[in-house]
């Protein structure tokens, strides 16, 4: 089970500015991802990522000083696509059923990127604390309740509470079938529709009592 570490232990040295040294930062978390997926974290090293990136492990060390700035890198790319999935799903095109299937489909698809690495990041992983993703969680909140609102008529008590239990009903499925090798399943993507329509539709017309 992964454990909880502080923000300074894994972040980057400092952040790419030329052209030339973005390429090699891309590069250098390329193979990092190739290397943390098949090795898992407990044999995830800096100097097998330098070989593989083919770079000098002085170049690698410019921006990252050490494997849990790369796991953290590479677990932000993962959180940036799922940004952009959430934005995708946020777009008002289609019936309700058809913005649902966007925003399910998005998600698994971004799971089944690299699976085993995902399996890693899950489950080996040092998590990192959560005001390191402040700005992720604010956005990715945010873009879960704009879904309820454009999906359900409701107050603001009532949209942030069905936004969080959406939030945590998608990812709960998609990362327990992460963690069995399941997001390939097209039953489990529709079972998943299925429940995130209910929701919505059972949602209709309910009176949530808001705090005095």
């Amino acid at each position: 089970m992964n454990t909880r570490v502080t923000d300074t232990m894994r972040s980057m040295r400092k952040a790419p500015r030329q052209r030339r040294s973005q390429v090699m930062v891309d590069v250098i978390l390329q193979a990092a991802a190739r290397v943390l997926a098949k090795n898992g974290w407990s044999k995830f090293n800096t100097n097998e990522v330098a070989r593989i990136a083919g770079v000098s492990i002085g170049s690698l060390y410019q921006y990252f000083p050490n494997k849990l700035a790369l796991a953290e890198a590479i677990r932000q790319q993962h959180l940036d696509a799922i940004l952009q999935v959430l934005a995708a799903a946020t777009i008002e095109e289609g019936e309700l059923i058809k913005r649902i299937e966007r925003l399910v489909e998005g998600v698994i698809a971004v799971h089944l990127i690299n699976p085993s690495l995902h399996r890693v990041l899950l489950d080996e992983v040092p998590l990192s604390e959560r005001s390191a993703h402040e700005d992720f969680e604010q956005r990715y909140a945010q873009f879960y309740r704009q879904f309820i609102e454009q999906n359900l008529q409701a107050d603001a008590f009532r949209t942030s509470i069905a936004a969080k239990v959406l939030a945590s009903a998608v990812e709960g499925v998609v990362h327990d079938a992460s963690r069995r090798n399941e997001l390939d399943s097209n039953e489990l993507k529709q079972e998943l529709q299925k429940l995130i329509h209910a929701y919505l539709e059972s949602k209709q017309g309910d009176k949530i009592a808001t705090p005095e």
